[in-house]
């Protein structure tokens, strides 16, 4: 999100709310010290939310609900294809799970051990892992990351990808693509290392990565409250406690079986770190 303007304090801005949101036009109003901050989801609707703006400070809003602008012809949703222009990384770490969450249908277990951290064979009758050095030595490098689109079931695909989507499109909006990128590949690859250390080889999913966003997007919205990064308290919260609680034996007794524990804590790790990281930056750049 971008800061857009400052509102007085004392201004009632149901209205100017309810009118942006008619017309789709993502956006938030936090207090600050000195009034109350509009921020705009999308800058290429820059124009159209000054409008709404213009009209709720000539009070045009008040008692009447405006009506949404047509979307000439040709045009584009800017929530919808633009935005994706904008999250090209995030975007495609979606498509990419979906893909292979679909492929896997068809592929069968050829596609999962294709992706699996180690290789995996069958021999005696006995499933038989390869050693990880081995692996990296022979050129298969894509193993480091791979699991993290391996997803085994509807519930696992779709929870991970909400919360992808969520934070994904913070940090790649406000920061850019390379650093979305960067946390993807650190800390894939840190949550999947984490994972294999304690000793499991068959595991997939990116809650790591979900995990390293959500610390990332906490610790920036936190440390630099103006940089546009948002997560609701009780989100945290709740993120926090379902770590928690799949580590205790609650979780297997309520049916979620086996969950990557070590690889939340090493992609949260990783987050964090980041997150500091790049606040220092910030904060130190404007002294």
């Amino acid at each position: 999100m971008q800061p857009v303007m400052l509102l007085p304090h004392d201004a009632d801005t149901r209205a100017l709310r309810q009118a942006l949101w008619q017309q789709r036009i993502g956006h938030r109003i936090t207090r600050e010290t000195n009034g109350q901050l509009l921020w705009l989801a999308n800058p290429a609707q820059h124009d159209a939310l000054q409008e709404v703006v213009g009209r709720w400070q000539r009070g045009e809003l008040l008692g009447a609900s405006p009506r949404p602008r047509p979307n000439p012809r040709g045009m584009v949703n800017p929530l919808s294809l633009e935005l994706l222009k904008r999250v090209p990384v995030t975007a495609a770490m979606v498509a990419l799970s979906v893909v292979v969450f679909a492929l896997i249908s068809v592929l069968g277990d050829w596609l999962i051990i294709s992706l699996t951290i180690v290789p995996v064979d069958i021999v005696n009758d006995e499933v038989v892992f390869g050693s990880l050095s081995e692996t990296l030595a022979s050129g298969q490098v894509w193993r480091l990351l791979s699991p993290a689109f391996l997803h085994f079931g509807w519930s696992h695909l779709i929870f991970n990808l909400m919360w992808v989507w969520y934070f994904g499109r913070q940090v790649e909006t406000l920061q850019g693509s390379r650093w979305m990128l960067a946390l993807l590949l650190i800390a894939g690859i840190g949550a999947n290392l984490a994972q294999y250390a304690t000793g499991t080889e068959l595991f997939g999913g990116m809650s790591g990565v979900v995990y390293a966003l959500m610390g990332h997007v906490w610790l920036m919205s936190r440390r630099v409250p103006q940089s546009g990064f948002f997560v609701p308290p009780m989100l945290v919260v709740f993120m926090l406690g379902w770590m928690i609680f799949t580590m205790t034996p609650m979780a297997g007794g309520a049916g979620f079986g086996n969950v990557a524990n070590e690889a939340h804590l090493g992609g949260l790790a990783v987050g964090l770190a980041t997150g500091w990281y790049s606040s220092f930056r910030r904060l130190h750049s404007k002294t």
